[in-house]
């Protein structure tokens, strides 16, 4: 059985799927989106992810084409219709397609909101990765500056993220005056004497649901956390490192443009995190 995908009201092969040359997505990526997981064929976190998807359409001042309990029921269909067990389903939204290319944004009175969905699968519980850890290399973080609304503007994380490729990394960190902001596509955390380092949230982050749901479940583990600035200097003589997404959990780092993390393996309290996570998250799926 071929794929189904959600667009635009319908669900249909992904073969046949078609949005407009005009989508304002595709041609100026005016458009945000959410990864919801899924294990067990029950959506994770989608609460956190709904209420992001929220507020990235207001700070857009872009309207939504469906209402929030609609979009559950969206998730849920296609999950049923792919047979969708563990993975992952994108969600995107756009400003629509007007009937010309224009800077100015549409009035959405009279261009409606594009939406697509698709399922994806993905090992998220048995994963190699998470057992031997990733390497990443720093890069100078060059986004526009409002990071905190997810936006589908990713041409600069799939730049880095190539740029990691290229020297035998997995992933890229990226540093702006100095400091670490973020992973390509995931929130970035060091330890050091059991401390848990992570950025602020601000402007300069994406807020990450993951990322709200491992600090508190760190600190309802009596564990210590400090949100502040971090350099790589630092992260490279920290006892751990690691990285939190949606479909990552926690994600251990074991390397620094070449400088070997604590012991070169991934660390306890990282590993306990995940642990925790995915029991939490399992218990509260959807």
């Amino acid at each position: 059985m071929s794929q189904i995908v959600y667009v635009n009201g319908e669900f249909v092969p992904a073969a046949e799927a078609k949005v407009s040359v005009f989508d304002r997505g595709f041609l100026m990526a005016d458009a945000v989106y959410e990864v919801t997981s899924v294990v067990g064929g029950k959506l994770l976190a989608f609460d956190g992810h709904i209420e992001r998807l929220q507020r990235s359409l207001s700070e857009l001042e872009m309207a939504s084409p469906v209402t929030m309990d609609e979009l559950l029921q969206i998730h849920r269909d296609l999950i049923a219709k792919n047979n969708l067990e563990e993975g992952g389903i994108y969600l995107q939204v756009t400003r629509g397609a007007p009937d010309a290319r224009d800077f100015a944004w549409p009035d959405p009175a009279e261009v409606p909101s594009g939406i697509v969905l698709f399922t994806f699968e993905k090992p998220l519980i048995d994963s190699a990765i998470m057992d031997a850890g990733i390497k990443v290399m720093s890069i100078a973080d060059e986004r526009w500056g409002r990071r905190d609304i997810k936006t589908t503007q990713l041409l600069y994380p799939s730049f880095a993220k190539m740029q990691a490729k290229k020297q035998g990394c997995q992933d890229a960190w990226l540093v702006e005056d100095g400091y670490v902001t973020e992973g390509t596509a995931n929130n970035a955390y060091i330890v050091k004497d059991g401390v848990i380092i992570t950025r602020e949230l601000s402007t300069d982050i994406l807020h990450g649901i993951t990322r709200a749901a491992i600090l508190r479940f760190a600190i309802e583990a009596q564990m210590k956390v400090e949100e502040r600035l971090f350099t790589i200097e630092e992260a490279q003589n920290a006892d751990e490192a690691f990285v939190t997404s949606a479909t990552g959990f926690a994600q251990p780092v074991i390397e620094i443009d070449g400088a070997q993390i604590g012991t070169g393996v991934p660390g306890d309290i990282s590993k306990r995190l995940r642990e925790i996570y995915t029991e939490e998250m399992i218990k509260a799926a959807i």
